[in-house]
């Protein structure tokens, strides 16, 4: 291993997230009971630009009024972009009015480390001003051209002492922002030879895995095809995503299924460490396992296995 080790900054159980818009607050209470992981709820793309502000004060009177951590959930809220004109107070009146039960907020549309940076040091400020004794997450959306860009300098210089968690790719506005032909969002076209997405998740994945940050997968449009939903879901868990987004309650379950792992995978996965632990004490650095070859590589991934349904059933009790 080099020397040089970037630790993870938080570790979360986001198998999925739940996207919930501000504007309407009917739908917060459904997505209280929903029994998912993390909810964002939405003053960005999912709100008009008429009901930003209603939107806001929605959100904010949801955070305090409602038990989202006694539910099992972590609280994010995704903010307007910086180059709006919502997001100053979005920011100031969410830390100000409900700074101690939100947990992370989201930066959608980041295209460079100065974007993150500007949401910390007023997040910096914000939380001396208030006295919090919490410290507010940022994670960040990674869905343009130029973010892909810079996606290791941002996670890089993210993750160095600062409040960068995770990376999310957002699927629609990259298509958007590359020109891309596609038939739905999060959907493959078909006339490309593969996962037209593949390059993509898998750079930012990366650039998570270097940096400690988590990498989630964002959302897939056609409600009504779930195994669309999970065929998605399982290409993002085989590149190394820990996630990926609903924005419907029926995704839910779909996500949990995939970023869950199943009880065989975990049996074996324990069977190899127990393996490897023998092999140790007679002095060997490897062994074998049902036929195959494992050694230290395989006790690694086997402990990446057993810690992710260890934290998943941590939670679900």
């Amino acid at each position: 291993m080099s020397h040089t080790l970037y630790q993870a900054n938080a570790q979360r159980v986001q198998r999925c997230e739940l996207a919930v818009p501000g504007s309407n607050p009917d739908m917060f209470e459904k997505a209280l009971k929903s029994g998912v992981d993390y909810i964002f709820l939405d003053l960005e793309d999912a709100v008009a630009p008429d009901d930003k502000l209603q939107a806001r004060k929605n959100v904010i009177q949801a955070i305090n009024d409602l038990d989202w951590e006694g539910h099992g959930i972590t609280l994010s809220v995704r903010i307007n972009g910086l180059d709006t004109q919502y997001m100053v107070r979005d920011v100031v009146d969410l830390v100000e009015q409900a700074g101690s039960k939100i947990k992370t907020l989201l930066v959608p549309k980041v295209g460079v480390y100065g974007d993150v940076y500007m949401v910390e040091a007023m997040l910096n400020q914000l939380e001396m001003q208030q006295g919090l004794k919490n410290r507010i997450g940022i994670e960040a959306l990674i869905e343009t051209a130029l973010g892909m860009a810079n996606v290791e300098d941002i996670a890089k210089q993210g993750s160095i002492g600062g409040r960068l968690e995770a990376l999310h790719f957002g699927v629609a506005d990259y298509a958007a922002s590359n020109r891309a032909r596609t038939v739905n969002i999060g959907g493959l076209n078909p006339d490309y030879p593969g996962d037209q997405w593949h390059f993509a998740i898998s750079r930012m994945t990366v650039a998570c895995r270097a940096y400690g940050l988590r990498p989630i997968d964002g959302p897939f449009g056609d409600i009504k095809d779930p195994e669309g939903y999970k065929a998605g879901a399982r290409r993002a868990a085989a590149l190394g995503c820990e996630g990926k987004w609903a924005i419907h309650p029926s995704q839910i379950a779909l996500a949990n299924e995939v970023f869950t792992p199943p009880a065989a995978e975990v049996e074996k996965a324990k069977r190899i460490l127990e393996a490897l632990k023998e092999a140790a004490a007679q002095g060997k650095g490897a062994a074998a396992l049902d036929g195959r070859l494992i050694d230290a590589a395989s006790e690694r991934m086997a402990n990446n296995i057993v810690r992710m349904a260890e934290a998943i059933a941590a939670k679900t009790r």
